[in-house]
Order: C-alpha cells, then sequence, then structure tokens
C-alpha cells in the first residue's frame, strides 16, 4: 500500500523547489541534485509529484498571486496606471521577487514544440488579460479593442521585468514601464 502523503511536507518541498530553481535555474534541473538541496530522495519527490514537470507547476501554482484581487478595486484610469506601476516594484524586489524569474523561465520553456509547461503557461497569460481586459473596458469602455490592449500591457510589463532581471536597470525600465502604461491606458474622455 502506497505512503500517504504528507501534505505539510509537500508545501515544505513545493517551496524549496522554487528556491532552488531561483537559485540554480531550470535549464538544468535534475531530480537528484534538487532532492538533495531539499533535503530528500528523487523516489520521495516522484512519491509527492509523479513527474519533475508536475512537481513544477505545483511550485508555481502555490506563488500564483489573487488576480482578483490585484484589480479589484481599480474604478479610474489612474488607479490602474498606479496599481500597475507598483506591479513593477513588487515584481522586482517585492513578494514574487522569488518567484517571478521562476515563471519567466517557465515562460520561457513553455515555448518549445511539446513543452509540459504549455498549458500552465498559457493559462497563466489567459488569467492576466483577461482580468485586464475586464479592468480595462470597466473604466471605459469605449477602448476600441481591449483584449489588444490588455495584451500589450501584461506582454510589455513581462517583458520590461525580464529586461530588469536581465539587466538590473531600475532607472531605465521602470522609465519604460511608465511609459508604457502612460500609452496603453487612455485617459477617458
Amino acid at each position: 500500500m502506497p505512503r500517504p502523503l504528507d501534505h505539510a511536507r509537500r508545501a515544505q518541498l513545493l517551496e524549496g523547489v522554487i528556491a532552488y530553481i531561483a537559485e540554480y535555474g531550470l535549464a538544468e534541473l535534475s531530480l537528484r541534485p534538487l532532492a538533495e538541496y531539499l533535503g530528500t530522495s528523487s523516489r520521495m519527490l516522484i512519491h509527492y509529484f509523479g513527474t519533475k514537470e508536475a512537481m513544477l507547476v505545483a511550485a508555481l501554482e502555490t506563488q500564483r498571486p489573487d488576480i482578483a484581487a490585484l484589480f479589484s478595486g481599480v474604478d479610474s484610469a489612474e488607479v490602474l496606471r498606479e496599481r500597475l506601476s507598483a506591479s513593477f516594484a513588487i515584481n522586482t524586489a517585492g513578494q514574487f521577487a522569488t518567484s517571478l524569474p521562476v515563471l519567466l523561465q517557465v515562460l520561457g520553456a513553455a515555448t518549445v514544440p511539446d513543452s509540459p509547461f504549455k498549458a500552465y503557461a498559457t493559462d497563466a497569460i489567459l488569467v492576466l488579460v483577461t482580468a485586464m481586459n475586464r479592468s480595462l473596458s470597466r473604466i471605459d469602455p469605449t477602448i476600441p479593442d481591449p483584449e489588444a490592449s490588455a495584451t500589450l500591457l501584461i506582454s510589455g510589463m513581462r517583458g520590461l521585468i525580464q529586461d530588469w532581471w536581465v539587466t538590473g536597470d531600475t532607472t531605465r525600465v521602470h522609465r519604460a514601464v511608465n511609459l508604457l502604461i502612460a500609452q496603453a491606458i487612455p485617459t477617458p474622455s
């Protein structure tokens, strides 16, 4: 009979997976070194998660922000601009400073044909675009294509955050974030 899952231990392992990938990267991830880092065995990781890919997706799910809360209370273009500008700081030095580089690695890995991360990455993007689309439609129903504007904002912000993680140039990237936000979110007339 299989050993029952220790849910507290599983949660600890998932937290450790994020820390490991943030420190060592996703590209060469192997279960043995990961298991050693986590103080367990590769056999136990398979017991808890089934596959390496399922483990990584489960770890990312624990880090997913509450998108509804992120956009709740957004009732004007000004509030949306402020929330997006603040999200740059949150994603580079705040609560997502560890998990966001991992997510960016997974999004890159999802571009490979037959990637096991494609469904997760697609869902992560669509959740954000849908929430942004709703916010834009709510604050200005005259926006010609709020879904395209939402896509521009989400993809642009993700690219700029990735630029910051690669270059560390806070001043230049923050100026670009503010420019993107100003150009993508019209002031209703």
